[in-house]
């Protein structure tokens, strides 16, 4: 008996090892003004499964960035033919430990108004850009908020800058490894109404094995 139990107690530590070991989907957002390359985060499965099921389904391929909104972010998700999300609501995963820096992957989602629970849009996600802040700002945002920002946050928002008022709002499920200037050329464009890209910008999207 003590013997099975040690066996079983191994098992259940390989599996749990199996779990926090395994590497991060990468992906690459091919636009129409060059390649993203993120990772999607395995602590939100949800969304990492989700977003993998649509990227197989062609959901994204020439999908276009339809609000861009400069020092902010880039969001886009809606298919070619016009449908802005598949129809569901994915359930929030808003975990500390992901935060709103410069390159965040993140899911769109309606007000709390209609939307308490926070549940994220099926397809909908936008990529932060943001702007460098400083102490005075973050302040306010805690003073605000209530949510306190830990010692990494508080220096990526200095250095690299990010979007931390909406942390603790809004799912975040991976981050931009490579493609940051990028993010910035099509944060730059031109818009017109309600932030369209007067040129369009669209994107395929890739899995990478």
């Amino acid at each position: 008996m003590r013997k099975f139990i040690i066996l079983f107690s191994l098992f259940i530590s390989i599996q749990l090892m199996s779990q926090t070991t395994k590497p991060e989907t990468l992906v690459v957002i091919h636009t129409t003004m060059g390649d993203i390359t993120a990772k999607l985060y395995n602590d939100t499965p949800l969304h990492h499964d989700n977003f993998i099921k649509l990227v197989n389904e062609g959901w994204f391929e020439d999908s276009p960035f339809h609000r861009v909104i400069q020092n902010f972010m880039i969001q886009g998700g809606g298919n070619k033919d016009g449908r802005q999300d598949p129809g569901y609501t994915v359930p929030a995963e808003i975990l500390p430990n992901h935060f709103h820096k410069k390159g965040a992957l993140s899911a769109a989602r309606m007000g709390d108004q209609v939307n308490p629970e926070k549940a994220s849009s099926g397809s909908q996600f936008y990529i932060v850009q943001g702007r460098l802040m400083d102490d005075r700002y973050l302040n306010a945002v805690t003073a605000q908020t209530g949510h306190v920002f830990t010692d990494e946050q508080e220096i990526a928002y200095k250095t690299i800058g990010g979007t931390p008022h909406l942390d603790g709002g809004y799912t975040v499920f991976g981050e931009v490894l490579d493609g940051f200037d990028v993010i910035d050329k099509i944060a730059a464009v031109q818009t017109g109404k309600a932030d369209v890209p007067v040129v369009p910008v669209t994107m395929t999207i890739e899995i990478l094995e």
